[in-house]
């Protein structure tokens, strides 16, 4: 049996997962980072994008996180975001509409034009669709 860490991952609204991982996957500033048992002490920012927890025994779990800060501690992982999200409750639709919108914004900038809310908006549409690739290639 692998060794596993305790993780947890935490929105600003409820922690959504809560429990033992043989290894956990995000995507920081300087691209994936995967931490598992005995990885050293470590604070990263986060991007938006896709989190993988294999959990013990082997199963994977994905979620969307908005970006955040990813912790390593002895014995423990810790995820914060603004926004955490199972990958399988993310609304494809809604998603692929925001990305729509936010390029449509960008190519259409007007006088009251807020140029990083609408990079925010397409970077994390583009993000939530990319989480829900990886769920599908996963799945083959």
């Amino acid at each position: 049996m692998a060794m596993t860490i305790h993780c947890d991952i935490a929105s600003a609204e409820e922690a959504i997962f809560s429990g033992l991982a043989e290894l956990v996957v995000a995507t920081g500033e300087l691209g994936e980072l995967g931490v598992g048992y005995g990885h050293a002490p470590l604070l990263t920012n986060l991007i938006p994008g896709p989190v993988r927890v294999v959990k013990q025994g082997g199963e994977e779990e994905i979620y969307y996180v908005s970006g955040g800060y990813l912790e390593v501690q002895p014995g423990t992982i810790s995820i914060l975001a603004d926004t955490a999200i199972r990958a399988n409750d993310i609304d494809e639709a809604a998603a692929a509409e925001a990305q729509k919108e936010a390029e449509h914004a960008l190519a259409n900038q007007t006088g009251d034009f807020d140029y990083g809310r609408a990079a925010a908006q397409l970077a994390a549409a583009a993000a939530q669709l990319r989480t829900l690739q990886q769920i599908r290639k996963k799945m083959g």
